[in-house]
């Protein structure tokens, strides 16, 4: 479903998985098992994603996928929607406290990388947060925060716009690259 190397296929609607964290995949995993995600009725693909999750016995069979899927080579996705970035640039300010200034994530703000991500999977999911699909159960804590930030997009151009900003966004220097350079 999501490619044979982790890149993601827009036909089945399932996203590119390298290039997140395995502290993310496990929990996303650990939320349609323990049906705290793909239970809503207006959440068609993660309710296709939930019985897939279930069929991993234990935490053992996540550890293994989530190991797998961290030896597979990362390639940014490319674009496929269009929004107008620099508006979307003001909108992501927001969004960077917890995902990065770069959108490469924070572990410890629990927000996963947006950069280089399918553009469409976050359209999807952004609308998800917005309109209640995803993040209402009581026991999603992140998720019930996404879907307050979600809601201050007051449009699906808003949506677009960020998302056209975020796939401007490139890593920042590594400390190596940085003194290389000099």
């Amino acid at each position: 479903c999501h490619g044979a190397d982790g890149e993601g296929n827009a036909a089945l609607h399932a996203p590119k998985l390298t290039g997140l964290g395995g502290w993310y995949l496990r929990r996303q995993l650990a939320h349609y098992r323990e049906g705290l995600r793909g239970t809503h009725d207006k959440d068609e693909y993660g309710r296709i994603m939930a019985p897939m999750a279930a069929t991993l016995p234990d935490a053992a069979a996540v550890d293994n996928v989530v190991a797998y899927i961290g030896t597979l080579s990362d390639r940014r996705a490319a674009p496929t929607l269009r929004g107008d970035a620099r508006a979307g640039q003001s909108r992501y300010v927001t969004c960077a406290g917890c995902h990065g200034a770069d959108g490469g994530g924070i572990q410890a703000t629990n927000a996963p990388r947006l950069r280089g991500m399918n553009d469409w999977y976050l359209y999807t999911q952004l609308k998800n947060f917005r309109d209640g699909v995803r993040g209402g159960h009581p026991r999603d804590m992140y998720g019930s925060q996404m879907a307050l930030f979600a809601a201050t997009l007051p449009d699906d151009q808003a949506i677009l716009d960020v998302i056209a900003h975020i796939d401007t966004l490139r890593a920042a220097p590594s400390m190596k690259t940085a003194a290389r350079s000099r």
